[in-house]
């Protein structure tokens, strides 16, 4: 599995380039299919960083990330 810095995530966020990543639990995951994430922001959320600590606060669990496709890990 790749491996991904925090600032190569950073790049994904829907304005620098054109994928849609952000991180959970160590990994990394592509949402940029999803309709919730145009232009790199999901309600008070902004793609390119770990979201780990902000899922708490999310009306929905973790398994929603099953459905988006793991493309690396964060180091």
């Amino acid at each position: 599995m790749r491996s991904f810095s925090k600032n190569q995530l950073a790049l994904r966020n829907g304005q620098d380039k054109p994928e849609i990543w952000v991180a959970f639990q160590g990994l990394i995951y592509d949402v940029s299919d999803s309709r919730l994430w145009r232009n790199g922001k999901h309600y008070e959320h902004w793609a390119g960083q770990d979201l780990t600590h902000e899922l708490p606060d999310a009306p929905h669990t973790a398994s929603v990330f099953e459905k988006f496709k793991v493309v690396g890990q964060l180091n």
